[in-house]
């Protein structure tokens, strides 16, 4: 299977967004205010859009948020390789200190990338997320 990372529209990402991550809720509730400022990147899988994440830098710090991959292609591994590039493509952007809001159930993954846990936590949506961070 060929696939390619590149950098997409915030619409393509919306589309996603909602398709996998909040169904039961209105299209509009899935777009960041700053969505605009953002990098977004896709991985496709044979010319299909199949995972998204979307950076927002700030001086040197990075945040990447809205990070999904469609159902029926998760744990195959796809996640993995475009958070691998976002974390490289942020060092060449001058991110030296990249975060995110993880949800509970993701930190193992994350670790895996060599983000750690902070002290900062939240719920949201009956959802349970940790901030975890990294140093480039």
């Amino acid at each position: 299977m060929e696939t390619t990372i590149r950098k997409v529209d915030k619409e393509q990402v919306w589309e996603l967004r909602h398709k996998v991550m909040w169904t039961h809720k209105d299209y509009d509730y899935i777009k960041l205010e700053d969505d605009h400022l953002a990098i977004h990147f896709g991985l496709f899988k044979e010319d299909i859009l199949i995972s998204v994440i979307s950076l927002f830098i700030n001086n040197e710090e990075g945040q990447f948020r809205k990070f999904t991959t469609v159902e029926q292609e998760q744990g195959k591994g796809y996640g993995s390789v475009l958070l691998n590039y976002v974390l490289k493509e942020a060092k060449i952007y001058g991110v030296k200190r990249i975060w995110c809001n993880a949800r509970k159930n993701k930190v193992n993954f994350y670790k895996k990338f060599g983000l750690q846990e902070t002290h900062s936590s939240f719920i949201k949506e009956g959802k349970s997320y940790i901030i975890m961070e990294k140093y480039l």
